[in-house]
C-alpha cells in the first residue's frame, strides 16, 4: 500500500463551488472506451497486470470458511502455474492484490493465508455494508473488530443520506471517526455512486472522503442498481487528481461492481493510465473489486498461450 493519506480540514468553500460538466464527462468516457487495447503478448502482459490489481472478493450470504479458504488459495495462485511458466512469469510472485470478505469471515481468510505462508492482505467490508443504515457506534465497532481479527484494509460505506442532503460536515466527521477506528489499517471509502444522484454530488463526496483521510475512494458496494461506470470513474479520478495537486497526497481508486470481462479490465487500466498516469497503475493506488473477473482473465491468458479457449471446468475456480 502507498503511504496513508492524513487528510485535511474540510474545505466547504471548495465543495460548494464545484459544478461538473456532464456532457464533457460523457465525451471523455466515450474517448477512453474507443482507445485500442493491446493485442497478443502485450495483451497477456496487461491481463497479468490486471490480475495483480484485483481485490478477489466474496460477499455472499452463504459464505463459509471452506469457500473463503478456496478464495485465498486462488488469490495466491490466480493463474495456473503451467500458463505462467510458458509466459516466463512463474517465479515473479504473481498474486491478486488482496482478498475481500465480510467481517465475520476475516479470521477464516487470515488463517487460510497464514497456513499457506502468504502475506497477502485481507480486506473487510464494514460500517453496515452495503446500506450503511446501522447506528454509528455499531458501524465503528464493526471496523474495530475486523481490524482486531487481522484485516489490514477496511472498505467502509458512507451514509448516503448525508451526501444526498448535502450534510458534508456530518459526512466528514463520520469518516474521520472511521479513519480513527481503522488504526493501522488502510481505509477505502465506498461512495455508492449509483445512489448519489448527480456527477456533482459524486465529485463532492469524493473530495469530502479524501479530506477526511480515505486512502482509497471506491465506486460501489456491487449491490446497487448502478455500480462502476466509466463516466463516474472520470469524475472520481479527476477529484483524486485535484486533491493531489492541492495537497501532494496520492489517493487510490477502486471501481467495483459489474466488472466481469478481461476486456473491461483493460479499459479500466487504460482509463487510469490516461487520467492519472503510470504511478497509479500499482496495487497501492489502484484496485479492481471483482469476484468473477479473474476467471475470464485466466481464460484469455489460456487462449494467448495455447491458441484455444478453455472450458471453465479446466481452470481452478475462486
Amino acid at each position: 500500500m502507498s503511504p496513508r493519506n492524513p487528510g485535511t480540514t474540510l474545505d466547504l468553500e471548495w465543495i460548494s463551488k464545484v459544478r461538473v460538466n456532464t456532457q464533457a464527462v460523457l465525451k471523455r468516457a466515450q474517448f477512453i472506451q474507443r482507445q485500442k487495447i493491446p493485442k497478443k503478448q502485450w495483451q497477456a502482459a496487461w491481463l497479468l497486470k490486471a490480475a495483480t490489481l484485483i481485490d478477489l472478493t466474496t460477499l455472499a450470504g452463504d459464505d463459509t470458511s471452506s469457500n473463503v479458504h478456496r478464495l485465498c488459495l486462488k488469490a495466491i495462485q490466480p493463474v495456473r502455474y503451467d500458463l505462467l511458466k510458458k509466459l516466463d512469469m512463474h517465479d515473479k510472485g504473481v498474486t491478486t492484490a488482496a482478498v475481500c470478505v465480510y467481517p465475520s469471515r476475516v479470521t477464516d481468510a487470515v488463517g487460510a493465508l497464514k497456513a499457506a505462508d502468504s502475506s497477502l492482505p485481507v480486506a473487510s467490508v464494514a460500517t453496515g455494508f452495503p446500506a450503511g443504515q446501522t447506528p454509528l457506534e455499531t458501524r465503528l465497532q464493526e471496523v474495530r473488530i475486523a481490524v482486531s481479527d487481522g484485516a489490514t484494509e477496511i472498505d467502509i460505506v458512507i451514509n448516503r443520506m448525508l451526501a444526498i442532503t448535502g450534510q458534508w460536515e456530518a459526512m466528514y466527521d463520520e469518516i474521520r471517526q472511521f479513519r480513527e477506528a481503522c488504526g493501522p489499517a488502510h481505509m477505502k471509502t465506498i461512495l455508492a455512486v449509483g445512489e448519489l444522484g448527480s456527477f456533482t454530488n459524486v465529485y463532492r463526496a469524493s473530495m469530502v472522503a479524501m479530506m477526511a483521510g480515505s486512502d482509497f475512494i471506491k465506486t460501489s458496494t456491487g449491490k446497487e442498481a448502478v455500480n462502476a461506470t466509466y463516466p463516474v470513474a472520470i469524475v472520481m479520478v479527476r477529484a483524486i487528481r485535484d486533491y493531489f495537486m492541492s495537497t501532494g497526497h496520492k489517493v487510490g481508486f477502486k471501481p467495483a461492481g459489474g466488472i466481469r470481462t478481461a476486456e473491461e479490465s483493460l479499459v479500466w487500466l487504460t482509463l487510469i493510465k490516461e487520467e492519472l498516469g503510470d504511478d497509479w497503475l500499482c496495487p497501492g493506488l489502484f484496485r479492481l473489486g471483482a469476484s468473477s473477473l479473474l476467471a475470464d482473465i485466466e481464460r484469455q491468458i489460456y487462449h494467448q498461450v495455447t491458441g484455444q479457449y478453455a472450458a471453465y471446468h479446466e481452470l481452478p475456480m475462486a
